[in-house]
């Protein structure tokens, strides 16, 4: 996917969650060497891979192809291609009131490592925590 592509999508995925990532950003992520992305059109992950451990940067699923499966497929290919890069635990970072993300992630086996109080700001409704969660592969 191009990084226009991706940004549309990105942007589409977040309304109203605040802003989506620009096609400048992505391009300055694409090109640094241990960053990837796995998924189409309908949904990717982004994330980096080095010195043992996988970040998940950002998991986007077009709002019309919620709930088919898109999230949790992106989710188990980035999954792999960091294993592939010879990582054995994934970090990612959710906020607290995106329900139906932390679910995905809890039901493929991640777990709440850290806690940041307030660190998100939402449009409206004020201030809403972020999770950081782990995975380790055995």
């Amino acid at each position: 996917m191009t990084p226009e592509a991706l940004a549309t999508l990105h942007g589409r995925a977040f309304a109203g969650q605040g802003r989506g990532w620009s096609a400048a950003e992505f391009r300055d992520l694409l090109e640094r060497p241990h960053v990837f992305v796995t998924g189409d059109g309908k949904g990717f992950a982004m994330g980096q891979a080095v010195a043992g451990e996988a970040e998940l940067l950002t998991l986007a699923t077009d709002p019309h192809a919620r709930r088919e499966g898109h999230g949790r497929a992106c989710l188990r290919a980035f999954e792999a291609e960091a294993r592939g890069r010879n990582a054995d635990r994934l970090f990612l970072e959710v906020a607290a009131d995106n329900v139906a993300a932390l679910a995905l992630y809890l039901s493929e086996g991640f777990t709440e490592l850290a806690r940041r109080k307030e660190y998100y700001n939402r449009p409206e409704g004020g201030p809403v925590d972020a999770l950081v969660l782990e995975k380790r592969f055995s």
